[in-house]
């Protein structure tokens, strides 16, 4: 039976920067405002000519340079995205895998939210382990921007767009190999974070009266106290699930939503300042995207080394969730 690795790790982010300062010229907020309650001090924004592809390509081809495969290698290409560049088809994976040049190989895209990367990866891990394919590039890619209403000040500080992607393949070393993942799901609570428009549950009609409801909405008092509580206790799963220890994890890597849930969670959880990445005050939510831009921004600053032990946790609308135990294995 094979094993999946983690074995590289790519990320991308538009040029434009939204500051704090911008935002409170658009809505009644200011820097202090949006820095106390979210830590967020900017975001980065797509061009109008720029798509979730487009993010999803500059990504993935540092993710594939990285690993040393070839194009024709990859077998599949998995895109984790709620702002697709058509919310029908094609879906956006296919799209990447044209614009890369990758011909023939699996393509599709998951929607899971903030938790669209664990959902790929522990697609990605089944696929190989059950022999069907042997290496799989995963993407999880946000122009976000283009769903966010900017005169709402409840959602509008915490969304920014950019992309990030790994490649997972076959391994015969155990001690290379994707310890564990969780993924789950509760429907009850999906009216928490969601776009009420623009799909069959919404009458068509009512589209054009009703534009705000194709933008992202959030109950953000609950959605808080919901994440918290369920980050924390499927991270205690998985880690005694797997006889690990709150101090056997080198990078404690959790979805970049809002500092405030970060260093709840981080709290209940006993991990220092040194184990806990955090990125969200320069790049925002970025909702799928977020851990492997995390991820990508400890390699590219030398903090990420072969065989250090990384814990991912993340939470979105669904709602959704899922954590997971990586030994960083990048290719020899």
């Amino acid at each position: 039976m094979p094993y999946a690795a983690f074995r590289s790790i790519g990320a991308y982010v538009p040029e434009k920067i939204l500051t704090n300062e911008e935002l409170s010229r658009m809505v009644d907020t200011s820097d202090e405002w949006i820095t106390k309650r979210t830590g967020i001090k900017e975001r980065h924004i797509a061009a109008e000519h720029e798509f979730t592809s487009d993010l999803g390509v500059k990504a993935a081809q540092k993710a594939i340079e990285r690993s040393g495969l070839a194009l024709e290698e990859i077998d599949m290409v998995v895109c984790a995205t709620i702002s697709p560049d058509y919310f029908c088809m094609p879906s956006t994976a296919t799209i990447i895998a044209a614009k890369l040049g990758i011909k023939g190989a699996t393509a599709f895209d998951i929607s899971a939210a903030c938790t669209g990367f664990l959902y790929s990866l522990s697609i990605a891990k089944a696929f190989i382990e059950s022999g069907m394919k042997k290496n799989v590039l995963i993407i999880g890619a946000e122009k976000l921007s283009a769903i966010t209403d900017y005169s709402d000040r409840g959602t509008c500080i915490l969304f920014g767009d950019g992309a990030g992607s790994a490649i997972i393949s076959a391994t015969d070393n155990k001690d290379e190999a994707i310890i564990d993942v969780h993924t789950g799901a509760d429907g009850e609570y999906a009216d928490l974070l969601m776009t009420p428009n623009g799909g069959s549950g919404s009458a068509h009609d009512a589209l054009e009266g009703e534009a705000a409801g194709c933008f992202m909405q959030m109950k953000g008092n609950e959605t808080f106290k919901v994440a918290v509580r369920t980050l924390t206790s499927d991270v205690k799963e998985i880690l005694e699930e797997n006889s690990i220890q709150s101090e056997d994890i080198k990078h404690f890597i959790p979805h970049q939503a809002n500092y405030r849930i970060i260093k709840a969670v981080g709290d209940a959880l006993k991990m220092t300042s040194e184990q806990v990445v955090v990125t969200v005050e320069k790049y925002g939510n970025t909702s799928g995207a977020s851990i492997p831009m995390a991820i990508n921004d400890l390699y590219e600053t030398g903090r990420l080394q072969a065989g250090e032990l990384m814990l991912l946790d993340a939470f979105g609308g669904g709602l959704t969730w899922g954590s997971a135990l990586i030994p960083f294995s990048p290719s020899k």
